[in-house]
């Protein structure tokens, strides 16, 4: 009896060494196998690297057939270990400052012709043809679960007075309301503000044309996701514009441009979900919704009753809000455009790119075709954003380098070549052209934040109005209509009115 428990302590002792030595050899080999890996992660493994994986996975196949099953491997035993890394493509859409959304089904264009030229946008966000022609009638747009109907409100501003007495708001956040008075000059001097009002959330962005003045003396100019309207003459401010959804939630997507029509009636509102809004501001309501673009909507233009508005993916659509298919004609660029201009004969259509490169169109804007080229392409260093056609001198157009550049250059568009130019040495932002007093006013970024008024006695510009108050850069101006004001909002939160 003692023999045999002798003998089975004996078995016991020899199994477990066994076992604990077959554990330690398959642990080395293991670990062996996984410092091979890792000085070889990619495609090109020399022999050795395979030989040692050979070694380990017939081993593995040994022990599998005689014993138990062996513990879970993430290798593959049906084949060598060729470990290579494929990197998805980065996926992302141009809707900036969207919220996100669950795989939003691909907007539909406006007219089934379009399709040559604008893409639905895939999983990847590439922009493939679409396949499916589809007609949005008025205010329509593509319904999608995930994807509330945006609608905008109007809110008068005597109405916000009252709230803002029955709340007991006090002076800082009466400061800090749209278009609150924040100085006065008590003489108008030259060089300095007669008014400086407050124009929080305006939004620090180099590409968006967010300030126009109409012909009637509106101001309309963009802070965040709204649109406020400030009379020019009676200096008071009338109401605003808000973006909102039928959930009856406040919508964030931001505007990124805005101008009015001829007359004066109409406010056209771009978007940077792509959607074009017009409003009727005498009757103070929405005329329709026009989902145009697949992106930012970086400028808009008026030519008579048809609205032009270019993309960041540089895409110029051609509309007519009175028909139930608006889309009329479409051109394409490479670069994102970030301004848009028609002539004052409506004969030409400049358009400004992120690129540098400024195009001259035709006025023939009927087709889809890509194949339609710019009758005229001109080149500066930086991005074509400020940018105007001289209302008295036909076929000339100024613009204004950014802050690798600095120049204003004056152009013929018929020759394609610089007639002059004047250095700046600062950032150009915008410019506007007063006809009625024949001056040129640009917008500056650092050194100084200031606003210049320009002499334009052909073929030379001097300045003659150096305009200082802003302590950051001036991003917008505009002209009332008898160009005796100039409108002016900066990075600073203000908004400065300049008597000329």
């Amino acid at each position: 009896m003692m023999m045999m428990m002798m003998m089975s302590i004996t078995l016991t002792e020899s199994f477990a060494h066994l076992f604990f030595h077959d554990q330690d050899n398959m642990r080395e080999m293991f670990r062996d196998f996984i410092g091979k890996r890792r000085q070889c992660p990619f495609k090109g493994q020399n022999d050795a690297h395979q030989l040692s994986y050979k070694r380990f996975r017939r081993q593995i196949n040994q022990r599998s057939s005689t014993q138990a099953p062996a513990v879970s491997t993430p290798l593959a035993t049906e084949r060598h270990c060729e470990l290579s890394f494929e990197f998805d493509t980065v996926c992302q859409r141009l809707d900036l400052d969207s919220p996100p959304r669950h795989h939003e089904p691909a907007r539909t264009v406006l007219h089934g012709n379009l399709q040559a030229l604008e893409g639905s946008v895939s999983h990847c966000g590439a922009v493939t043809p679409l396949t499916t022609p589809h007609t949005i009638s008025a205010g329509e747009r593509p319904a999608t679960e995930n994807f509330p109907e945006q609608g905008w409100m109007w809110r008068a501003a005597d109405q916000e007075h009252d709230n803002a007495q029955q709340t007991g708001s006090d002076v800082r956040r009466h400061n800090l309301r749209p278009f609150a008075v924040l100085d006065t000059a008590a003489v108008s001097l030259q060089g300095k503000s007669v008014i400086k009002l407050a124009a929080p959330s305006l939004q620090n962005d180099y590409y968006s044309n967010v300030l126009d003045c109409s012909r009637t003396g509106m101001v309309a100019l963009a802070l965040g996701s709204s649109v406020y309207l400030w009379n020019s003459e009676t200096r008071a401010l009338v109401g605003h514009l808000d973006p909102s959804t039928q959930t009856g939630r406040p919508c964030l997507w931001s505007i990124s441009c805005l101008c009015w029509s001829r007359d004066g009636r109409t406010l056209c509102i771009g978007t940077r979900r792509g959607e074009i809004q017009l409003w009727d501001v005498e009757y103070k309501q929405s005329m329709r919704c026009l989902p145009s673009h697949l992106s930012v909507v970086g400028a808009l233009s008026w030519k008579h009753q048809l609205l032009s508005s270019g993309s960041v993916l540089g895409r110029i659509h051609h509309l007519d809000p009175r028909t139930p298919a608006p889309l009329v004609g479409a051109a394409v660029q490479k670069e994102g455009i970030c301004s848009l201009q028609w002539s004052p004969g409506d004969d030409w259509l400049a358009s400004g790119s992120t690129g540098g490169l400024l195009r001259i169109w035709d006025g023939d804007i009927a087709g889809f075709a890509r194949s339609k080229q710019p009758v005229t392409t001109m080149t500066q260093p930086s991005a074509v954003k400020a940018m105007g056609w001289c209302p008295w001198q036909r076929n000339t157009i100024a613009t204004g380098g950014g802050w690798k550049d600095g120049e204003l250059r004056i152009w013929d568009t018929q020759s394609g070549t610089c007639m002059t130019s004047a250095s700046t040495n600062s950032q150009i932002c915008s410019l506007r052209w007063a006809e009625k007093k024949r001056y040129l006013v640009t917008g500056h970024g650092l050194p100084h934040h200031q606003v210049i008024c320009w002499s334009s006695e052909f073929p030379s510009v001097c300045p003659i109005h150096q305009l200082t108050g802003h302590s950051h850069r001036v991003l917008h101006v505009a002209l009332n209509p008898d160009n005796t004001q100039i409108f002016s909002a900066g990075v600073d939160h203000c908004f400065h009115v300049w008597d000329l």
